[in-house]
């Protein structure tokens, strides 16, 4: 029958795919078993880097976290974009320059802008966050 048939040199891949699944499934339920159950109140609670927690789960957060996030983003974008340019930089000549030149330009003048605007901010952030709360509060 066509398709049925199994090379003979997948059989070492499959051997492995089983015995891996088997030690993974075997070890998950071998800790189910025999793991202690006693939950305590204090145990159940969200771990939050070793301090209690504190406030609602939900809380809101001020947009220039989100903005802050998505330059940092960008910035990582821009990072992979000068690696490969400057493994490459030997075989794409003068287009390849000038091409990246009028990346970081635009990069720049993004960062520029943002930077004007107050995006960059930590101390805003912040200050708009605790009057968010006061204005909740009073």
């Amino acid at each position: 029958m066509p398709g049925t048939y199994i090379p003979s040199e997948y059989l070492p891949i499959l051997i492995a795919l089983m015995a891996a699944t088997a030690i993974v499934v075997g070890g998950l339920l071998f800790g189910s078993i025999l793991r202690p159950r006693r939950p305590y109140p204090e145990k159940l609670l969200p771990y939050e880097s070793g301090n209690p927690p504190v406030g609602e789960p939900r809380e809101r957060f001020s947009i220039k976290f989100y903005v802050i996030a998505m330059l940092f983003v960008v910035f990582d974008v821009e990072a992979a974009f000068l690696y490969s340019w400057a493994v490459a930089y030997g075989n794409i000549g003068l287009y390849g320059f000038w091409g990246m030149v009028i990346f970081i330009v635009i990069i720049f003048i993004g960062y520029a802008y943002d930077w004007k605007i107050g995006a960059l901010d930590w101390k805003d952030a912040n200050e708009d966050k605790d009057k968010d709360k006061d204005t909740k509060e009073g």
